[in-house]
């Protein structure tokens, strides 16, 4: 049996669905393939973009993988809705490849937990902008999010 990962299900909005998506977030800047997997049942399933993924192994796989190619990769997601074991989230991050063009990848998520609060199931849609390096609007040191930096809302998008 896996340990717990709190927050767990049901989720409220103050208690446990604003933090189980900052926790998220911060996990996802920690670009840590091998912590990140973590927070995932043994047999979870993905999909990311086109890409359909199952089990801790190939999501450590895939994360090696998308944080090789997306550098310098700052994360923001905020909670959209959620109900019982199930949080959908939007959320943008900024990244540039090894020709140095900077991009801005928006998307939505919808994520199912087991009782334990590990994710079961995550399904992402995703879109990528190609942007100046003058537009970009994640700076904070690459890490975890300052918790004084604006939100998506905040920088209205």
């Amino acid at each position: 049996m896996e340990a717990e990962r709190p927050p767990v299900p049901p989720f409220t909005m103050t208690e446990s669905a604003v933090l189980k998506v900052r926790l998220a977030e911060d996990a996802w800047n920690s670009r840590d393939p091998a912590q990140v997997s973590l927070g995932y049942t043994p047999d979870s399933r993905r999909r990311n973009r086109a890409e359909f993924v199952e089990g801790r192994d190939q999501i450590q796989s895939f994360l090696t993988r998308k944080w090789a190619r997306e550098l310098d990769y700052r994360l923001i997601k905020e909670l959209w809705a959620y109900t019982g074991h199930r949080i959908a989230v939007r959320f943008a991050y900024e990244w540039h490849d090894d020709s140095r063009n900077w991009f801005r990848s928006y998307g939505n998520e919808n994520w199912e937990f087991e009782p334990n609060g590990l994710m079961r199931r995550r399904y992402a849609c995703i879109n990528d902008l190609l942007i100046k390096p003058e537009d970009r609007l994640f700076h904070w040191p690459l890490g975890r999010r300052p918790d004084d930096h604006p939100s998506l809302s905040d920088l209205g998008l």
